[in-house]
């Protein structure tokens, strides 16, 4: 079965099941690094928000396993799981209200240049800031939706507002995590994830550290705040270059303790090609945080944005 002929048998085998009052169709959606995907809508008179749950896994699940009926059981139990999610637009279309809510994310700019047409979005070396509208936090998972040019316009804000506003809120709305990488492994249970494992084979993760946020998502942006990049400076005693690991977080090698800089982009493009879900692609390359602000083999980390202290123990 083709995956044109699966997504079209999926609609069909939802339809005949019963799931509630909801609608269904068809959509393929541009997602981070210019992936396209194909999912399905469900749409329910009782919300006005209509979640989308993509097809590529389940397609892997019925080439390996032939199984159609599981597939169909498996989406069914997904969207009966699914939080149901009201968005008060009264208070999303008014910026005194909205602003409490925005948070920013990292992306890599020329694999999302589609994407950063529609959006407000600042350079940060190759990468781009962007900027979402957090809806609420279900089971651990953030819901959120971007902030386009058209919801800036209706905000009567410029960028710059609205990323000092997305400063401001960070920490309060996603806690900064902070840590050796070995203990944030032992914790997660990843000591034997693929990713990692490649790194700890050339004895790396002992003198790593990582930095994310308190929920593991979108948290490499933080790389972009100076006040935080500061703390860990001091923490560290010295510079350290800063590993785009994925878009959810970032590594920290201190420099006395770092192979060199080619070492190093090299390492990364191999995890990236052999480990890394293209969709969580960051980066292929070392960024440097100097304290004085010189440059150390390139990618020099500038001291651009601010962000709250405290952060760092």
């Amino acid at each position: 079965m083709t995956y044109e002929t699966f997504r079209n048998e999926v609609l069909q085998g939802l339809q005949s099941r019963e799931i509630g009052n909801v609608s269904l169709s068809l959509t393929k959606t541009l997602k981070s690094n210019g992936e396209m995907k194909h999912g399905v809508v469900f749409k329910s008179p009782s919300s006005n928000t209509s979640p989308t749950i993509y097809l590529e896994e389940f397609y892997e699940f019925y080439q390996a396993t032939k199984d159609f009926d599981t597939v169909i059981n498996r989406l069914s139990d997904l969207y009966r799981s699914l939080p149901v999610i009201q968005v008060n637009e009264t208070e999303l279309y008014d910026y005194s209200t909205a602003k409490s809510r925005i948070i920013m994310k990292l992306v890599n700019t020329e694999k999302n240049r589609t994407f950063l047409e529609t959006v407000p979005h600042i350079p940060f070396h190759d990468l781009s800031i962007v900027y979402y509208y957090l809806i609420g936090k279900s089971d651990g998972i953030l819901l959120d939706m971007p902030v386009r040019d058209g919801l800036l316009k209706k905000w009567e804000i410029d960028t710059l507002k609205l990323h000092q506003q997305a400063l401001a809120n960070y920490n309060r709305l996603l806690p900064v995590k902070f840590g050796n990488l070995d203990q944030f492994l032992l914790d997660r249970g990843l000591l034997e994830n693929e990713y990692y494992a490649a790194l700890s084979a050339n004895d790396y993760t002992n003198s790593m550290y990582f930095l994310t946020n308190d929920f593991f998502s979108n948290g490499a942006v933080l790389m972009t705040c100076k006040n935080l990049m500061d703390e860990i400076a001091d923490f560290f005693e010295e510079d350290f270059y800063i590993i785009p690991s994925s878009i959810h977080e970032v590594l920290l090698f201190p420099k006395s303790k770092a192979p060199s800089k080619e070492k190093l982009d090299q390492m990364i493009q191999e995890v990236n090609r052999d480990y890394l879900d293209p969709a969580e692609y960051l980066s292929d390359h070392a960024y440097y945080y100097s304290r004085s602000g010189q440059d150390s083999n390139g990618y020099n980390i500038q001291n651009l944005f601010q962000h709250l202290p405290g952060t760092i123990s």
